[in-house]
């Protein structure tokens, strides 16, 4: 009689977390979805990956994970926090917000690419609302060189994402006019690939806005009027220059965002933006989390790195110097994305590091440290 093989021993899943922060001039992540090939090595290396919209967003270009979540910031950081949940869905319908201050050609362009999505990738969109007012985008940089943006009319933005939602969206793609008339130098620079995005930051406070308040997920595309050709254009920003609009990227990622699911962890309920269960993803099940070692100050970071191994990687600078040390993070520096790819797949096996390497040190005894009592007994 055969003898039956032994089960194998199972583990649970092994999820990280990767962070690169929009508007501070990464090296790795700062261009046009330059840090989606990290996303794909470190993707075939876990069984989840959750990322956000400026580590995947390539304009025309993308590519789908499908172990990968697509998590806009403010709803990351509130997952990091342990306040929302990460529920996977099999396809989201999509509703396209356009800003009233887009002239009609350039609205026809990214009509028309919502409806090549439709035609080529079966992507299902809402009907499109227009803004009752012009947005009002207005560009800023802080003297690190980091950008950030305000809007003039939030109120009208927040109206229109309302008037999506009613007419069936589950996730909300933005697409703001933003200003030509960026400063030449900043821009010129950028599109060498050496320079901060200068759109990248009123981006984030567009989709932090409608996440905060609606609870769905969502992500902006800047309407820009196309720039002359340049044939000394860095490879890394070289995705921006290949069409009329950056919204192919957009819709695509949130085609498969998950929805947000408000906590507690064990509360039976998800209140008002969706509903607990069984497939959804919690901060204490996150193994990893890997962030440039410049740019510690995020707050996925600060709240996950008391439970996950934090991982710094040194060679993707930034325009910040907030480092893990300073902040009291204990934090695994490595050279690069490169080699925090190894470590991720060393964690997830169980294996040490330092076994990896010629170096073994011997085993010491441990020895307590004796508490000495304030008062000398």
């Amino acid at each position: 009689m055969s003898q039956a093989a032994p089960q194998a021993a199972t583990s649970r899943p092994y999820t990280a977390v990767l962070v690169v922060p929009t508007g501070i001039g990464a090296a790795v992540g700062g261009y046009a979805g330059d840090a989606l090939p990290v996303a794909r090595a470190i993707a075939s290396v876990v069984d989840t990956l959750i990322t956000h919209p400026n580590v995947m967003n390539g304009a025309q270009l993308y590519w789908p994970l499908p172990n990968a979540y697509y998590v806009e910031g403010y709803g990351l950081d509130q997952f990091a926090a342990g306040r929302w949940g990460l529920r996977p869905v099999h396809r989201n319908r999509i509703g396209l917000v356009l800003d009233a201050a887009i002239e009609d050609d350039l609205r026809w362009r990214h009509l028309q690419a919502a409806d090549a999505t439709r035609a080529t990738l079966g992507l299902e969109l809402t009907d499109y609302v227009v803004t009752d007012a012009p947005l009002g985008v207005e560009l800023r940089r802080a003297e690190s060189g980091a950008t950030w943006g305000t809007i003039g009319r939030p109120d009208s933005l927040l109206r229109a994402a309302e008037r999506s939602r009613a007419a069936g969206a589950e996730a909300i793609a933005v697409v703001a006019r933003f200003p030509d008339d960026t400063d030449a130098d900043a821009l010129q620079d950028y599109r060498q690939g050496h320079g901060v995005d200068p759109l990248a930051g009123a981006e984030a406070v567009i989709s932090h806005l409608v996440v905060r308040t609606l609870g769905l997920p969502c992500a902006h595309a800047p309407a820009l009027s196309p720039l002359p050709l340049d044939t000394s254009i860095s490879p890394k920003s070289a995705a921006e220059e290949i069409g009329y609009t950056f919204l192919p990227c957009v819709l695509a990622g949130l085609s498969r965002a998950p929805q947000f699911v408000v906590g507690p962890r064990l509360s039976g309920f998800g209140g008002g933006f969706g509903a607990s269960s069984s497939a959804t993803l919690w901060a204490d099940q996150v193994d990893a989390i890997v962030v440039p070692a410049s740019a510690c100050g995020g707050s996925a970071l600060l709240s996950l790195s008391r439970r996950a191994l934090a991982i710094a990687v040194e060679a993707n600078t930034t325009a910040l110097a907030v480092s893990p040390e300073a902040l009291g993070i204990s934090a695994v520096r490595v050279g690069s994305y490169l080699e925090a790819v190894g470590l991720l797949a060393a964690h997830r096996a169980g294996v040490h590091p330092q076994a990896l390497t010629a170096q073994m040190p011997q085993l010491k005894e441990f020895h307590p440290v004796a508490e000495v009592h304030p008062l000398g007994r």
